[in-house]
């Protein structure tokens, strides 16, 4: 949240609005008829206090997520008929009877684990020592094991309210099993059947219960708030890593396993005095449409996240030769309309040689892309990681960039006059003028006397980006676009 200043001096706070957002927003409720005060009041509550805090735990494939998915009203968490699909602590904002809080979901914990097992384990831990309130599912058509028995000591120990989730419970029949589970000491459970919604109301109530409060949603979500920043790249490029480098905690999970990352994770992160949202994803595989089950929603929340996200940080691996994968990867950033960061990691593994052919396939291979901001880093070792907020702040000021049009149609007219449009069929189009069309990403509208070839458009495009810093192509034009 910004803190703004009024014009009779005093400290006041407009949520994540700006000044000059906050005048706007005020100066359209004014036109439109409301009340200022209470629109004031409203934008407070709105960006003030921060949200209570649900955790989801339990065992391996008791249905956390598919549990979280309908508590947040959509499928947002990935879900697989198998044990082990979540990782991560995801976090998702829900709302139930007019109240705002957040749910975590987790991995499934388990006892005496090691390697990948034991790192979810830990994250499910510290999102119950994070957490305002439990919701402990437990499969009611198995029972209460000794994983369970074990996870109940855990929450013991925490001392945090705990709400008991008797899970696939479909019907009547299965209340009986839901019953049995009072052996566990933690009062009553709640019989729920969270792929087909039954009982979740009830559930709900008795969370509403056991959170603190937190403010009414009346407003709805406050306009703004911090940059948010995609990391992408293939499997096992150091994505995960990076984020816990800037983190400064093992917030996700990290394994030498290619594809750990299922859902993307959310973190923010102060870097330069800014608050940040970083968003670390799943790696994108060379055929995603070949994937089956968790590996295929996984990227598609990669490709969700990527659109939403205002700058794309695209990891590239320095040790390995650029790959027909990297370069899909960084187009798909580009016509997702993102600012575009490279980096390239693992740079305190390159020797000399390896320094020298890299620079080659650069040239060669990226050469598409020379506008983008480029930065080398080691996720491992934090080499060079102060270089990424600035390099960040550069494409975003390029992606955030209006030209006037007296100046484009200056620039325009010089181009067309030193390199005019080559004669096709006895023709010579020739750019007539152009405008800005919009920012975030920059589009500029180009009117033509005829239809300009894809060659001459990207050279228009280069000469735009080496001119104005541009990070986005002109679009297509023919006779106007």
């Amino acid at each position: 949240m910004n803190d703004q200043i009024h014009s009779d001096g005093s400290d006041h706070e407009h949520g994540a609005l700006g000044d000059a957002e906050y005048a706007e927003f005020m100066e359209l409720a004014a036109e439109e008829g409301f009340d200022l005060e209470e629109v004031e009041g409203a934008i407070d509550e709105a960006g003030h206090g921060p949200l209570p805090v649900l955790a989801v735990v339990g065992r391996p494939n008791v249905g956390k997520s598919t549990l979280v998915n309908r508590i947040i009203g959509r499928r947002e968490a990935v879900v697989e008929d198998k044990p082990g699909v979540t990782r991560d602590r995801v976090t998702y904002e829900a709302e139930w009877a007019g109240r705002r809080f957040k749910v975590v979901d987790t991995g499934g914990w388990e006892q005496d684990v090691l390697g990948i097992d034991a790192s979810v384990a830990a994250q499910a831990e510290y999102a119950i020592e994070a957490s305002d309130a439990v919701v402990f599912v437990v499969d009611s058509t198995v029972g209460a094991t000794d994983t369970d028995e074990a996870v109940v000591k855990l929450l013991r120990r925490a001392g945090k309210p705990v709400v008991l989730c008797a899970n696939k419970v479909d019907g009547q029949s299965g209340e009986a099993d839901a019953t049995a589970l009072w052996s566990l000491g933690l009062g009553e459970p709640h019989p729920v059947s969270s792929l087909h919604g039954r009982g979740t109301g009830d559930l709900l109530d008795a969370v509403l219960e056991a959170l603190p409060e937190a403010p009414a949603q009346r407003f709805g979500t406050a306009i703004g708030g911090p940059r948010r920043i995609a990391l992408i790249g293939r499997p096992n490029v150091g994505k995960s890593s990076l984020l816990n480098k800037v983190a400064n905690e093992d917030r996700v999970v990290v394994n030498e396993l290619a594809g750990t990352t299922r859902d993307p994770v959310d973190e923010l992160i102060e870097l330069g005095g800014i608050t940040w949202k970083f968003i670390d994803t799943a790696g994108i595989r060379r055929r995603v449409h070949l994937q089956e089950g968790a590996d295929y929603y996984a990227s598609l929340r990669t490709a969700a996240a990527v659109e939403k996200a205002e700058v794309a940080v695209v990891l590239i691996d320095a040790g390995e030769s650029i790959s027909v994968q990297d370069q899909r990867i960084i187009t798909m950033a580009v016509e997702a309309g993102r600012a575009l960061v490279i980096a390239y990691n693992k740079w305190d593994t390159l020797d000399e040689e390896r320094r020298y052919y890299l620079e080659r396939e650069i040239e060669t291979e990226l050469a598409q892309i020379a506008w983008a901001p480029r930065v080398n880093v080691s996720a491992v070792t934090g080499r060079h990681m102060e270089k990424l907020v600035p390099a960040i702040e550069t494409a975003l000021a390029s992606w955030e960039t209006r030209v006037p049009t007296g100046r484009l149609n200056a620039f325009l007219g010089e181009i067309v006059a030193a390199h005019p449009h080559p004669v096709r069929g006895g023709k010579q189009p020739r750019i007539l003028f152009g405008t800005q069309a919009g920012t975030k990403p920059p589009r500029f509208v180009l009117f033509a006397s005829g239809f300009l070839e894809h060659g001459y458009r990207r050279f228009v495009e280069r000469r735009l980006r080496e001119e104005f810093g541009s990070s986005r192509r002109p679009c297509p034009a023919g006779r106007r676009c």
